[in-house]
């Protein structure tokens, strides 16, 4: 749900990156508070959290290349540095 919810976030905001990373830095305080209060796992926190990491420090290219990185997107994805 959480990675579902941060991707339609920021294919919504595909235009405009960094409206997408505020509610990028949004998100990532409610899985933080989902995974205290034992309503997601530390793994699933990390993945989301390395996401948020990239995305986070992107730039305007960098943004769209994330967004269209079907493997980015993959459950299990591991931070894996490439764009393509």
């Amino acid at each position: 749900m959480w990675l579902q919810d941060l991707r339609e976030i920021c294919e919504r905001n595909y235009q405009n990156p960094s409206a997408g990373q505020s509610l990028v830095r949004e998100i990532q305080v409610e899985w933080t508070d989902a995974n205290r209060r034992g309503d997601l796992d530390d793994s699933l926190k990390q993945g989301l959290d390395r996401r948020a990491f990239r995305l986070l420090r992107a730039d305007d290219e960098e943004w769209l290349g994330w967004l269209d990185n079907e493997g980015f997107w993959e459950p299990g994805w591991k931070g894996g540095f490439d764009t393509e």
